[in-house]
């Protein structure tokens, strides 16, 4: 379903029965995207914040509301630390466990050896996926995808973990094809991975 919104007061409406919000990707920074995501941070909904969500949290133009999943890559990571880029990827787990730490929420930093961390600072490295993935909309898919397990019940950490696993999983079984990878290609591919892993019964 997709629906046009004019104001954020019609999003909160939209959203008042939200189990979940998925905010950033396309957001922008301007002030549209400011108001949007205002609104979002005012549900008591689950959330997962990416892309301009997490640039506009940097400049500390909203709060992050509680349970919310944060999936920035290196660079948004060193905007929301005040470091450089160069600086996070120097020591990823420090600066995972530092974004968990300072948000007090589940954190996933995305990049070469993805890494998840609890809000206690437990950390998680998924060895798997493709350079191929180095490519844009595909950490939209799995803010989405993440969202996506959230609305069916599973806790912040569980949806996080699974989900940055099945997503490096498809990205690897689409690369061996040989061909270009466009972020839509993983929906279908995410979704034979989950009925083999657990089959639909119903």
């Amino acid at each position: 379903m997709t629906t046009a919104v004019a104001s954020a007061n019609q999003l909160l409406m939209l959203g008042a029965n939200a189990t979940v919000w998925v905010v950033g990707p396309g957001l922008g920074q301007g002030a549209w995207g400011r108001s949007l995501l205002s609104a979002a941070a005012s549900s008591d909904a689950s959330q997962v914040w990416d892309a301009d969500a997490l640039n506009l949290l940097a400049q500390a133009a909203v709060q992050l509301p509680g349970s919310t999943v944060l999936t920035p890559h290196p660079a948004e990571a060193a905007r929301l630390l005040g470091l450089s880029t160069a600086q996070v990827q120097a020591d990823r787990p420090a600066a995972a466990r530092a974004l968990a730490a300072r948000y007090q929420t589940v954190c996933v930093l995305k990049g070469a050896g993805t890494l998840v961390v609890s809000v206690q600072g437990e950390l998680w490295l998924c060895d798997r996926g493709h350079p191929a993935m180095a490519d844009a909309g595909l950490g939209d898919v799995l803010a989405g995808f993440i969202g996506a397990l959230l609305a069916q019940g599973l806790p912040a950490l569980a949806a996080a973990q699974l989900a940055v696993y099945l997503h490096a999983v498809a990205g690897e079984r689409l690369a061996q094809q040989g061909r270009g990878l466009a972020a839509s290609d993983l929906c279908a591919v995410i979704r034979e991975l989950l009925q083999e892993q657990s089959a639909c019964l119903s």
